[in-house]
């Protein structure tokens, strides 16, 4: 069975109390939940959060053996060179996910170290942004 990490970066343990209009309603807890729902057991999955920068990118160089990463690196999106360095050593497949629409908010949100080391990303629909990136790593393996 193909082992995926579902890495969630900072403030992401919060989700239901931020604000609703960017990040939805549901806990982090409750995303994972429908998560494994989606996945209906094709996949081995790993979730993983953290608000250190320094432990996500342990986290990455961990899992090297894994088929896929699915990340939601979060505020670190526009700030890590070092987590786009540790996903950039990992040969599987890579997932960028945001609940929000990122490249449509505050300008300083459109610096994004991330994307151009991950092969897609789904983002803006809230928690659907996560199943969409499920259904999409079914449907190539």
């Amino acid at each position: 069975m193909k082992k995926i990490l579902i890495l969630n970066g900072p403030n992401l343990n919060m989700l239901g109390l931020r604000p609703k209009e960017h990040y939805g309603t549901l806990s982090l807890q409750q995303i994972n939940h429908l998560i494994q729902e989606e996945n209906d057991s094709f996949f081995d999955i790993e979730f993983y959060q953290s608000n250190s920068e320094g432990d996500l990118i342990s986290k990455i160089q961990s899992c090297l053996s894994f088929d896929a990463i699915l990340i939601n690196p979060a505020a670190y999106t526009h700030t890590s060179v070092g987590i786009r360095d540790a996903l950039e050593m990992f040969p599987g497949v890579k997932i960028e996910v945001h609940l929000s629409d990122v490249d449509q908010r505050d300008d300083f949100r459109k610096i994004n170290y991330i994307r151009d080391v991950c092969d897609i990303c789904f983002s803006g629909k809230k928690e659907e942004s996560y199943l969409e990136a499920i259904r999409y790593l079914k449907n190539i393996n």
